[in-house]
């Protein structure tokens, strides 16, 4: 057994404990509200709201397991799914990680560096946060329309430069999940339920099975 082998194994027992932890720390406050100080939205508002959120996010559930393990490891993937922001903030972290170690991606020391910058990130954020959450209000509230709609633009400004960065490795896979997003949010459109989910879904492991066809192209001329 490997160094980063016992290293993850040892992840797991932490892992599974955090998660544990976390769940009450989420469902403590709600809980409290309902059966301490007696407020309750009521059990149609709650499942109203729950297939709501599950229609959103429901895929990622499936979809960002799988397509963040190889990136950032199992304790990356811990880290990022307890605290959240694992597209936008995590995922880009671990990349730039990675890519500033000379590390390849899929392999033991390429998940590791992809660990340390999840840890970095989430430092960097609790303290931003801390920050933006005592003073970001009366700055933002001042700040020219403008720069308002230009910092709109950020989250799309990361996913962009992920996809690139990923793209520029298989330009064919990158062009098949451009097309497969387009026509999923086409075809989702003319859902009459919101069922956008459908396009994370579909193009993640429709781009996943592409990839792995072209790999498998690539071996056998090889």
């Amino acid at each position: 057994m490997t160094a980063y082998e016992k290293f993850s194994k040892s992840i797991h027992n932490f892992g599974r404990l955090s998660m544990v932890l976390g769940m009450i720390a989420v469902l403590l406050p709600p809980m409290l509200m309902t059966f301490y100080f007696g407020f309750n939205p009521g059990i149609t508002a709650i499942i109203t709201g729950a297939i709501s959120q599950i229609s959103v996010s429901g895929a990622f559930y499936f979809s960002e397991p799988i397509a963040n393990y190889p990136i950032v490891g199992a304790a990356g993937l811990y880290m990022s799914i307890l605290s959240g922001n694992s597209v936008n903030l995590k995922i880009p972290a671990a990349v730039s990680a990675i890519a500033g170690s000379g590390y390849k991606q899929g392999t033991d020391e390429g998940s590791m560096m992809g660990t340390m910058g999840i840890a970095v990130s989430i430092y960097v954020a609790t303290f931003f946060v801390i920050v933006s959450t005592i003073f970001a209000q009366t700055v933002i509230v001042n700040l020219p329309e403008n720069i308002k709609e230009v910092l709109t633009l950020i989250i799309p400004a990361l996913y962009g430069g992920i996809f690139a960065q990923f793209s520029v490795k298989s330009f064919k896979t990158g062009i098949f999940a451009l097309v497969i997003a387009f026509v999923m949010s086409k075809i989702v459109a003319l859902i009459p339920f919101n069922a956008t989910f459908l396009i994370t879904l579909v193009t993640v492991f429709s781009s996943i099975f592409f990839a792995r066809t072209q790999l498998e192209t690539i071996n056998k001329n090889s």
